[in-house]
């Protein structure tokens, strides 16, 4: 949300307009304990947080879910 609000696409207190969507994570979320992850369904991109080294990424992974890259995750 910082990021989205320092590039003028949203601020601090509503949400960021389409195609922007929050991934719910805690404040502490980073990218060495969490996982971004994508899957193309119906022609959009859906997204999830998901713990690294778990079943559940393990199995999201299998089921065609794409980890994103760390570079990519900006504006």
């Amino acid at each position: 949300m910082r990021q989205l609000a320092e590039a003028g696409i949203a601020d601090t207190i509503d949400p960021p307009p389409r195609p922007w969507h929050a991934i719910q994570g805690t404040r502490d979320a980073t990218t060495m304990w969490y996982a971004v992850l994508r899957k193309r369904e119906r022609g959009i991109f859906i997204g999830t947080l998901v713990l690294r080294h778990t079943d559940h990424h393990a199995s999201l992974l299998q089921s065609g879910w794409q980890e994103v890259p760390i570079e990519e995750i900006r504006v």
